[in-house]
């Protein structure tokens, strides 16, 4: 962004921080489609992706006067959405832990030795089950397209550790997924 850019961004924080509607809706639509999706790629989920969506804003605004402009506004808003979307999917899968029957598991039966054919079912899977830094690191990067040093900025960590992050989750995804590829090349 050049300096006019980054000017007339500051100049309408500074309008938004002082509650002028306008001001808020335009940093909202601005960059409500990037947070939305981040949150749908790690939420997984239309609805709690919606309403992590909203809840990082309704945070982002109650805390605008906190933001100081050392990184970049979207740097900020990401990390707000990361504790948000991380802080709501800790809710959920504590509510889930509590609610599952054992009834409910009678019948579920894994057999790896049967072919799974379709393969964005297994990638989806895989994803979801990467601890959540490292599948935020993968979302970031290979599927939003961030720079490793945004992502750093936004996680709070520095560029080598988003890089080891992405590192480590392709590899897992590799490991997770070398049955589908053997069966698929093997045909």
């Amino acid at each position: 962004m050049n300096e006019t850019g980054v000017s007339e961004l500051t100049q309408m924080i500074d309008r938004a921080r002082n509650g002028d509607p306008r001001a808020e809706r335009e940093l909202y639509e601005g960059n409500v489609d990037r947070i939305y999706r981040l949150a749908y790629r790690l939420a997984g989920d239309e609805e709690l992706a919606q309403e992590f969506t909203q809840q990082t804003f309704i945070r982002a605004f109650d805390r605008l006067h906190q933001f100081r402009g050392d990184a970049a506004f979207s740097t900020w808003l990401h990390a707000i959405a990361r504790s948000v979307i991380y802080n709501g999917l800790r809710k959920i899968r504590r509510r889930e832990q509590r609610e599952v029957d054992l009834k409910e598991t009678d019948g579920l039966v894994h057999n790896p030795t049967e072919p799974d054919p379709d393969l964005k079912e297994r990638l989806a899977k895989a994803i979801d089950g990467l601890p959540l830094g490292y599948r935020t690191v993968l979302v970031m990067h290979d599927i939003e397209g961030y720079k490793h040093e945004e992502i750093a900025a936004a996680l709070g960590v520095k560029t080598g550790t988003s890089k080891a992050q992405l590192s480590r989750a392709r590899a897992k995804l590799r490991t997770e997924l070398a049955d589908f590829a053997e069966e698929w090349t093997s045909r």
